[in-house]
Order: structure tokens, then C-alpha cells, then sequence
């Protein structure tokens, strides 16, 4: 498992955190840790899903994700 701390770009309210932590929850191998106004932790299986797959997940909900793997 790899760990992603994504910066997420149009989050302003805890609608916006349940939406983001839900569309994160769908992706498969994942596991959120946290999701705060601003940013998501994320552990998830290289092997099985990429970090730009996290991205589009919350791209669908309308905001932009960058992420800083650790």
C-alpha cells in the first residue's frame, strides 16, 4: 500500500467533504484515511489503481485534486 495526501482545489463546505470522501470510497484497493476542506488521505494499491485514478474520482465531483505521494 502506498499513502497520497491530494490537495483538492474547490472544497468550501462538509457537503463538499462528504462528496469527496464518498466518490473516494468507490475507487477499489483504496482506503481513506481523512478528508478535511482542502485535502485527502488515501492509502491505495499501486498495483491495482494508479494515483490518477484517485484524481478522476474527484475530478467527477466537480473539484481539482493534485497529489504528493508519500
Amino acid at each position: 500500500m502506498r499513502t497520497v495526501t491530494l490537495t483538492i482545489e474547490g472544497m468550501t463546505c462538509q457537503h463538499c467533504v462528504r462528496a469527496v470522501r464518498e466518490a473516494l470510497e468507490k475507487v477499489p484497493a483504496t482506503t481513506v484515511k481523512s478528508v478535511e476542506i482542502g485535502s485527502a488521505t488515501v492509502d491505495y494499491d499501486p498495483e491495482r489503481v494508479s494515483e490518477d485514478a484517485l484524481a478522476e474520482a474527484v475530478a467527477d465531483e466537480g473539484y481539482t485534486a493534485f497529489g504528493s505521494e508519500r
